[in-house]
């Protein structure tokens, strides 16, 4: 069990298919993580790196629902190392899921067939009250630019990158992108139909040149509320994002 048990929750992803220990405060991990790995086009055998991993939700996802493919987590934060580490041996994931303590140019270099990564929303000069929830939600010395050119280093050539992140950084989102990644494709995602994306999933590849392409996304909730039978199908039973 990780130290402070008392300052942390057991929560469930996938339907219970994933058991998360993590902060009771601060940041805590919600569904972008489980969007994040259902548009991750992983198969078996393939190596994938989870950027800023935090207490190791995403990766868990991806695990569950790719049941052949190896991950590394990479966490800056010790405690949040601690309990991915925790969560990883809880989901019976030794041995396919490790996590490396240190910044995201911890990695290996061009081992990686995929990368993902949930970088810090907010540009720099944004305060939070919470350090931990700074950290995970406010781009530090490392801005957006230096996490793409990390997952550049990371993955093998042809390699995709995979990001989610706020609609309305989309455009340094692909500026951040070129010239080191091609087909970047944007998968939108809208709190319910007709209105404007707060979210958007974004891939790239690693040296391609093909243009860019905007595909249909996701609506997440129904407008009688509730989540849309294609959200419910990523969010509880591991299916992918529809691409």
């Amino acid at each position: 069990m990780p130290d402070g048990r008392s300052a942390t929750t057991e929560d469930r992803l996938l339907g219970g298919r994933v058991l998360l220990r993590q902060p009771a405060g601060g940041y805590r991990a919600a569904i972008d993580p489980v969007l994040l790995a259902a548009a991750i086009p992983a198969g078996e055998g393939d190596r994938v790196l989870d950027m800023g991993c935090g207490v190791g939700a995403a990766a868990l996802c991806l695990a569950v629902r790719i049941p052949g493919c190896l991950l590394t987590g990479v966490e800056l934060q010790p405690a949040l190392a601690g309990l991915a580490r925790y969560n990883v041996a809880a989901n019976g994931l030794d041995g396919r899921v490790g996590v490396i303590e240190g910044d995201i140019a911890s990695a290996p270099a061009e081992l990686f067939d995929h990368a993902m990564a949930n970088p810090p929303f907010l540009d720099r000069g944004t305060r939070a009250p919470d350090a931990s929830k700074a950290a995970a939600n406010m781009e530090g010395e490392v801005d957006l630019a230096g996490w793409v050119a990390a997952a550049a280093r990371a993955l093998k050539p042809r390699g995709w990158l995979t990001m989610i992140h706020r609609a309305d950084r989309l455009d340094a989102v692909c500026a951040a992108l070129v010239p080191r990644f091609g087909a970047i494709a944007i998968l939108p995602v809208w709190p319910k139909e007709g209105q404007p994306a707060r979210r958007v999933l974004v891939r790239a590849r690693r040296g391609a040149r093909s243009p860019a392409s905007l595909h249909p996304g996701l609506a997440l909730h129904r407008p009688e509320g509730g989540f849309t039978p294609e959200a419910e199908a990523i969010l509880r039973d591991a299916a992918p994002f529809p691409v």
